[in-house]
């Protein structure tokens, strides 16, 4: 199977590389999973998959389908479940518990989270837009799009702006992907991960990380 796992955000802080450079990383708070949930392409399911569980909570707080679904397991109610798609079958199976020491060797990482929340922002902090200038005769309108010219350059003429125009409106909050993170340490002893460069999400914020799937490191 390879590497994937759940984890929790702690924040960054600077660690020194070989040479006495600072490198600046993130710290994930990552594991211990459990696999509840095993697919293969063989069975009802047709695709290799497997599933997994992370962060025990009271079962007040779950429902009694994932109760049971986690039961299976030996577990007890996970907060979070993820299913990694696999391109063989697993050698994983119910029950078998992920940790971070499944990154031994790993270079680089990919990790999915959900960005902060900004509210509602104009044009100018959502897509670092210019404005206008700030000289005489502009009242009112230095941070202002301009114009949106929703008639005159759509064909047939429906008075619509166009779909993905950009515009004033809601920013942050959405699911992010940051690829070919350098995996700078991983410390089995107090379940972290260290990964180089910011991450997305807020600390304490829930991380997917797996190996990446792009990278492509130089001899």
């Amino acid at each position: 199977m390879s590497p994937a796992i759940l984890g929790r955000k702690v924040g960054m802080t600077r660690v020194y590389d070989e040479k006495g450079k600072i490198v600046p990383v993130t710290v994930i708070q990552a594991g211990p999973c459990v696999v509840t949930q095993v697919k293969t392409a063989d069975g009802r399911d047709g695709y290799n998959a497997v599933q997994i569980g992370f962060e025990t909570i009271n079962a007040k707080y779950s429902t009694i389908p994932e109760i049971g679904h986690a039961a299976k397991a030996g577990v007890g109610p996970q907060r979070f479940f993820r299913e990694v798609r696999l391109k063989a079958a697993s050698d994983k199976n119910i029950g078998d518990s992920i940790e971070v020491n499944s990154f031994e060797g790993v270079a680089h990482v990919d990790v999915i989270g959900v960005s902060k929340g900004k509210g509602f922002a104009g044009v100018m902090k959502r897509y670092n837009f210019g404005g206008f200038p700030a000289s005489h005769g502009t009242e009112r309108k230095h941070r202002a799009r301009g114009s949106i010219a929703s008639y005159g350059t759509q064909r047939g003429h429906c008075g619509k702006p166009k779909k993905g125009l950009r515009m004033a409106g809601h920013m942050g909050d959405v699911r992010v992907t940051t690829r070919n993170h350098p995996l700078v340490r991983v410390d089995a002893e107090n379940g972290v991960l260290l990964v180089k460069g910011a991450l997305p999400g807020a600390n304490g914020s829930l991380l997917y990380v797996r190996k990446s799937v792009t990278a492509k490191v130089k001899a």
